[in-house]
């Protein structure tokens, strides 16, 4: 028979044990509710506050994530921002690009890539053409789609059509970089050195126009019927260090290959804009770039400069939208087409003659500045670079777009 004393004892561990896993219980469905309460004086993880400001690209939040050397897991990766203005549908049209209805609808559009989902059923996936609808939508988890939700007539590719299939759109606008193509306006090392050159002209003539014979020499195997005649003018070097990364090249001719087999080989010039000289370069105008690229951000940090601006007359002091640009680092870098880049206006250096002493060095006038102390302003951005050629050393990109003039020196570097 157990004693009365040893009954309480027992009741009350039984009492006590209760009471216990009760709280146990509550403390745990609390904790699933509610999340620990940051101390007062502890600062939030650079995640936490990147993802709290609203004003912050995807990009940027990612770049700030890494920056502070946290591994963002993958279910907590920010969407891409969708614009304010972006439309629910939209109908694909003629002269439209990619890169302006990723613009349209996202506020990097670089971001594209992530965003867009197509029937798997239909040819060509990654393409877009005139007449195909597009839908914006969202996700369970809440991530911007943009989905073809009608595909255009003329992609279904019925068994019997009358007229052929409208091309998909291009990423960039081809108007802007055809007379570049056409006319190259900037050489690499190598091109100068290597590319087939004038020897020598008809009759013993120095200089060449319309209608004159010119013999080549350098041409390989592969020959066109035309090329381009380029005049070597001045070196591009390279703004950090000073390296010669190519020439600027001046249209000078056409020249059409009359006789290809034949040591030196003949051309008669033509479509002259200024007298050709013996030694001037030949160039392809047949070489054909991707224009469906996809625009993404590089896989490898690039850090570079404005080279070169190429303008309407070879060269040119400032750059805005659809300007082409030469930029200082190429496939050694881990550039490639479709790279995008952002342009920041490179920050200037000013005297301070407002510091502690800032009343005797105005006093001084012109001596006072010229002794202040140098500030350097902070970078600007500027534009966006889609670049569309590599070399080893330098790309073309074109500036798709700008909210301010971009000159040579401006900095380049990963989104």
């Amino acid at each position: 028979m157990v004693s009365n004393q040893a009954f309480r004892a027992r009741l009350a561990a039984g009492i006590a044990l209760s009471v216990t896993l009760a709280g146990c219980s509550l403390l745990h469905g609390s904790r699933r509710a509610t999340p620990p309460a940051v101390p007062e004086n502890t600062a939030p993880p650079a995640s936490q506050a990147a993802a709290a400001d609203d004003n912050q690209t995807a990009t940027a939040a990612a770049v700030a994530v890494a920056a502070a050397g946290e591994q963002p897991q993958a279910q907590a990766a920010p969407a891409p921002q969708v614009n304010p203005n972006a439309p629910l549908t939209y109908t694909v049209k003629r002269g439209d690009t990619l890169w302006g209805i990723a613009s349209m609808y996202l506020r990097d559009p670089w971001d594209w890539p992530e965003v867009w989902y197509i029937n798997p059923n239909i040819r060509n996936p990654h393409l877009i053409y005139p007449g195909d609808k597009l839908a914006l939508a969202y996700d369970g988890k809440g991530r911007p789609q943009v989905r073809l939700v009608e595909a255009s007539a003329l992609r279904l590719e019925p068994r019997l059509r009358s007229t052929p299939i409208t091309a998909a759109i291009p990423t960039i606008p081809y108007a802007s970089i055809a007379a570049f193509l056409e006319r190259p306006t900037v050489l690499t090392k190598q091109e100068a050195r290597d590319a087939p050159h004038i020897v020598a002209f008809r009759n013993e003539h120095v200089i060449a126009g319309s209608g004159h014979i010119a013999y080549i020499r350098g041409l390989g195997p592969e020959q066109h019927a035309r090329y381009s005649v380029i005049h070597v003018s001045e070196q591009l070097r390279d703004p950090d260090n000073g390296h010669v990364l190519g020439y600027l090249g001046i249209y000078t001719a056409t020249a059409l290959i009359t006789q290809p087999v034949t040591r030196p080989a003949r051309a008669e010039l033509i479509d002259t804009s200024r007298e050709t000289l013996r030694g001037d370069k030949l160039l392809s105008t047949n070489e054909q770039l991707p224009l469906n690229l996809e625009p993404r951000a590089p896989s490898t940090q690039v850090n570079g400069r404005i080279a070169w601006i190429v303008g309407d007359t070879g060269v040119s002091d400032l750059a805005g939208q659809y300007d082409i640009v030469v930029i200082n680092r190429g496939s050694d870098a881990g550039l490639e087409p479709g790279n995008v880049l952002e342009v920041d206006q490179a920050g200037e250096v000013v005297r301070d003659t407002y510091g502690p002493h800032g009343g005797v060095l105005r006093h001084l006038g012109s001596m006072g500045t010229s002794l202040a102390p140098r500030v350097r302003l902070p970078d600007e951005r500027a534009g966006t670079v889609l670049v569309f050629k590599t070399y080893p050393q330098l790309s073309f990109g074109l500036i798709v777009g700008s909210s301010d003039t971009i000159k040579v020196g401006d900095v380049v570097h990963n989104p």
